[in-house]
This record gives structure tokens, C-alpha cells and sequence, in this order.
């Protein structure tokens, strides 16, 4: 009986004092907090009592505030007032604005791309037009962000612009009323053959899920017994989305995503709650390295229960959930409060940004903990990577030539001129380059006195350069002479080497110009690789089942390998 006592008293004494400890430590943590606050706010206060300039303290504030999330994660996030449109666009694809995109070219903003039915249409707004002045402001010299700010803000109010026009020989001025604009989710949607949809779906806001189950009624409605569904450069959005839209496809009582952090009671398992709309439909999933958060635990949750051909890329692999908190004075903090695990166990994040290299920077995960896991049917997946897809396609390596006349908006300008005289093209199911354009664009880069130079050429000049410098210039010089000849180029031989490449650049501008975001995407139906390969495995019973397989045993789930 004492032996027992005296272990129970051991036992009694060690727990104490690992509260008393556990204790001591959050005693020590909270008056390191509160020590760096008042550090903190004496600090502020003496610099803005006695610095010998001016201060500017809301931008102290927000530049400290940066600097302290700077060394956390790139989603965690401090919205002060003045960014709350932001915010709020962030979460359901909606502001009050003119509707359109705007880049800085040269000393002035230009309008690059009106949305369709926003007020920047409806005003008759054009690709390449130049804002002058805004309500008799000039604008010449301000950033995007200072237009930007100009053309959002309080809806029904008019606003004034004065352009330069494409081809015009004087201003333009265009009355317009702001609207609250609604970027949708799904910007086009259609029938690719006679048998399969396809749906390109951009951003998972607070009525994807709505609007995607429209969308999927229609298509079936339309005779569509199969569907493509496009998430490349879908950056994700709202969790609860991907769970919904998973549950069109995947039954009733599945889990789909589980999150887990810090605080164990914030961890959570998302089911799918209602009957699928479309449970036996053949699904091909396009993803690419910009697919990332929602999008991926959309495509991870229908790879792990064999649901979807996965096409493309592997994806961003942003695998860390983030909470919103409401601060003081109408501010928020969106912070990074979970790593989210889809059906199979696995985590797709793909940096580790608790773990910091010497000089700050982000490593990946390394492959030595990259473990392997099960989908439902017995295909091996993995985790710390991103999606990795089912059929990968390579990107797009375009020429330097192609890279450049993008790059110097030669295609947009061009396309723009071009609309001046021809106010139609054949639309998106028709159009292609023809000869009459593409002559065209040769001689437009005539007049703009375009030149480039190759990589394979500025290696070559760096070599003439340490020849010279280390004085072997003379024996190599009829080397160095043949690889010039060899390597040099002209622009009208490149633009008839690379003239299929160059023409499918031009068609989307073309596209973009004539017939808004939706023609483009039409156009690429015809056209894009990762579509048509979709449309290739969809069309092919055998070769759909070659890669979804049935579940190895009835009761079969998705998880980890146990091996491991």
C-alpha cells in the first residue's frame, strides 16, 4: 500500500509541476507580448513626437504591421479600411467601378480589356484607349493604382473621361455611370463537339457553387454526356465552394477536405451533404500551376475517389487554409490558421514556410518527405507538390520572337489598329489568321522599326567579349565569324519560321478585341491543347477507363500507403 502511495505521490508531484511549468510558460508568453506591445507603442510615440521631419503615422503603422506578417506566409493578410473594397471583391467577385481592366503604357493608364455589359461597354470603351483625365483631372504620370482608385468607388455616381483614341485624331470624351460589377465565376460555357460541355471556371466566390450547378443542368439539358472542367488560372476562393461543387459529382456522406491547425478545436471534416447531379457523368479536370487552394481541393477530392481525369499541369499547391478576423476601426486580418488534407491524407503544400533557408527565402518540401498515399481505386498519389495530374501536358514553350512582340504590346497595338478600318472578324467558331492579317501584321512591325535579339545571340556576344578579354580572339576568330552566320536572323525569316505559334498569339488578341473574354475562350475550344486532349480521352471509353479504374475492393477509401 505505500509503495502505491508513494507512486501516486511521485506521480502527483510530477503532474504538478508540469502545470506549474506549463503555467510559467504562458505567464512568460503573455509578458512578452505585452512587453513587445508597450515597446512597440513608446517607440511610435517618441518617433512621431520628436523625429526631425514630418511622419506620416497611419503609413508607420501599416509599413510595421507589413513587416511583422512579412516573415509568416504570403496569405496572411492585415486589410486596412481603405482596402476593404478589396477585400470584399476578394470574397464575391463584386465593387462598384467602371468594369475593366487598365494597364500603365507609357506616361498614361489605358483601358486593356472592358468586361462585357459593364459600364465601360456600355460607354463604348475600347481596347488601347488612353485616359486623358478623369472628372477634368489630368492623369498623365499617374500609377494604375491612382487611376484605379479614381474609377472605383461610390455606384450611380457619373464619371467624365477624356481618351486618345486608336486612329483618332482628337480627344474623346465618354460619360459613364459607375455600377456595381460582378466578375463572374464561369465566363463561358458551351458545347465542344456534340457529346461533351465545357465549363471554364475562374474563382470559387460566394455563388460559384450556384452558378456552376446552373451551368451543368444546362449543358446536360443540352445533350452533353461528358464535361470538361477548366480550373487553369483558378487561384481558389472560398473552402465551403469546393466542397459543394465536389458534391455534384462525388455522393452523399463522403468527406472531401479536413483541415487542421493550432487551435484542435477549429480542426474540422467537410462532407458532401446532398445526392450528386451528375454521379456517372464523364469528368475531365484541366488544372496548370496557377490552379491553386479551392481549385485544388476540387481536383484533389475527385482524383482521390477516381471521379475525374486530371489534365495538365501539376498545380501551385497552396495546401494552408486562412480564417478572417474582425480588428478595431473597421480593419480585418485574414490569417493562415490550417493546413487542409484532401480524401486520401494528403497535403499538397508545397513550401515550407516555417522553416526559412539562411537567407529568408522558401524551400520546397523536399522529396525525402514526400510520402505516398492511395486514391480510392489503388493509384499511388502524393502529397507536398501540388496536384500532380493523371495526363500531363507539357506548356506552351513559345519563341523568344513571340515572347517579345507580347512583351513590347506589338500584338495589342497592332489588333487595335486593325479594328480602326475593319470593325468585323469571322466570330470565334469560324476565325482564324489569314494571310491578309498576318502580311499585315509584318508590315505594322515594319513601321515600329521592331528588332530583337535571340538568347543564343547574347551568349554570343558575352563569349566575343571574354575572348577579347583573355586574348584568344585570334585563333578563334573564323569560329566566332561561322557562329554569327550561323546563329544570326532576320525578322521576316522568324516571322515565317514561327508563323503558327505568332498567328494563335494574334488570334486571341484578335479574339479579345472583337469578341471579349468569352471569344477567346471559344476560340481556344478548337484550339488548346490541354481541350483537346480532354476531348480525345473523353471520346475514348477505353482509354477513360484506363486511367479510372474501379476500386480495387467495394469498401476501398482513399488514404495513405500503409507501408510507409
Amino acid at each position: 500500500m505505500k509503495k502505491i502511495t508513494r507512486a501516486c505521490a511521485i506521480m502527483l508531484g510530477a503532474a504538478l509541476l508540469v502545470i506549474v511549468t506549463l503555467s510559467l510558460d504562458k505567464d512568460n508568453k503573455r509578458f512578452e507580448i505585452s512587453k513587445g506591445l508597450d515597446i512597440f507603442a513608446t517607440l511610435f510615440r517618441e518617433v512621431n513626437l520628436l523625429y526631425v521631419d514630418e511622419v506620416q503615422p497611419e503609413k508607420m503603422v501599416q509599413d510595421g504591421i507589413d513587416a511583422m506578417l512579412k516573415n509568416l506566409d504570403p496569405y496572411t493578410v492585415f486589410y486596412p479600411e481603405s482596402r476593404m473594397d478589396e477585400f470584399n471583391m476578394m470574397m464575391t467577385g463584386e465593387y462598384a467601378g467602371i468594369g475593366s481592366i487598365i494597364r500603365k503604357k507609357g506616361d498614361h493608364v489605358i483601358i486593356w480589356e472592358p468586361y462585357k455589359d459593364s459600364p465601360a461597354h456600355k460607354a463604348g470603351l475600347l481596347p488601347g484607349d488612353k485616359i486623358l483625365a478623369i472628372d477634368g483631372q489630368e492623369m498623365k504620370g499617374k500609377s494604375v493604382e491612382e487611376v484605379s482608385a479614381l474609377l472605383k468607388g461610390q455606384p450611380n455616381k457619373e464619371l467624365l473621361l477624356k481618351l486618345e483614341r486608336v486612329g483618332g485624331t482628337k480627344p474623346v470624351e465618354k460619360r459613364l455611370v459607375r455600377e456595381i460589377v460582378q466578375l463572374p465565376a464561369i465566363p463561358y460555357h458551351g458545347m465542344i463537339g456534340t457529346k461533351t460541355g465545357y465549363i471554364y471556371f475562374t474563382s470559387f466566390t460566394d455563388k460559384a457553387a450556384e452558378n456552376l450547378r446552373r451551368v451543368i443542368l444546362d449543358l446536360k439539358n443540352r445533350g452533353a454526356e461528358s464535361l470538361v472542367l477548366d480550373l487553369r488560372g483558378n487561384g481558389g476562393g472560398l473552402l465551403d465552394q469546393s466542397v459543394e461543387i465536389a458534391n455534384f459529382f462525388i455522393p452523399r456522406g463522403l468527406p472531401v477536405v479536413s483541415t487542421r491547425g493550432k487551435v484542435k478545436q477549429w480542426d474540422k471534416e467537410y462532407q458532401t451533404r446532398n445526392n450528386p447531379i451528375v454521379p456517372d457523368m464523364k469528368l475531365a479536370v484541366l488544372i496548370d500551376r496557377a490552379s491553386a487552394s479551392a481549385s485544388e481541393i476540387l481536383a484533389g477530392a475527385l482524383q482521390d475517389y477516381d471521379r475525374a481525369v486530371i489534365i495538365g499541369e501539376r498545380s501551385f499547391g497552396k495546401g494552408l487554409v486562412q480564417t478572417t478576423r474582425d480588428l478595431t476601426y473597421n480593419t480585418k486580418l485574414k490569417v493562415t490558421t490550417a493546413k487542409y488534407h484532401v480524401p486520401s491524407g494528403r497535403c499538397i503544400q508545397a513550401l515550407d514556410y516555417s522553416h526559412r533557408n539562411p537567407d529568408g527565402s522558401v524551400g520546397a518540401i523536399p522529396d525525402s518527405l514526400v510520402k505516398p498515399f492511395h486514391t480510392k481505386a489503388g493509384r499511388v498519389v502524393y502529397d507536398g507538390g501540388g496536384i500532380s495530374p493523371d495526363v500531363k501536358v507539357e506548356p506552351e514553350n513559345y519563341t523568344k520572337l513571340t515572347r517579345e512582340l507580347v512583351a513590347k504590346d506589338l500584338v495589342f497595338d497592332f489588333v487595335n489598329e486593325y479594328a480602326v478600318t475593319r470593325p468585323t472578324v469571322p466570330p470565334p467558331a469560324s476565325f482564324e489568321v489569314t494571310d491578309e492579317m498576318y502580311n499585315a501584321f509584318k508590315t505594322f512591325l515594319n513601321t515600329r522599326e521592331f528588332e530583337y535579339e535571340t538568347a543564343s545571340q547574347l551568349l554570343l556576344g558575352r563569349l566575343e567579349e571574354a575572348v577579347l578579354a583573355e586574348k584568344y580572339h585570334e585563333q578563334v576568330a573564323g569560329q566566332l565569324e561561322k557562329l554569327k552566320a550561323d546563329l544570326g536572323h532576320s525578322i521576316d525569316r522568324d516571322l515565317a519560321l514561327f508563323r503558327e505559334e505568332i498567328a494563335s498569339v494574334l488570334a486571341d488578341q484578335f479574339m479579345e478585341r472583337y469578341y471579349m473574354q468569352a471569344g477567346v475562350i471559344e476560340y481556344l475550344t478548337r484550339h488548346d491543347r490541354d481541350i483537346l486532349k480532354a476531348l480525345e480521352i473523353l471520346s475514348d471509353e477505353a482509354a477513360y477507363r484506363a486511367i479510372l479504374p474501379g476500386p480495387t475492393r467495394p469498401d476501398a477509401t482513399p488514404g495513405m500507403d500503409q507501408k510507409n
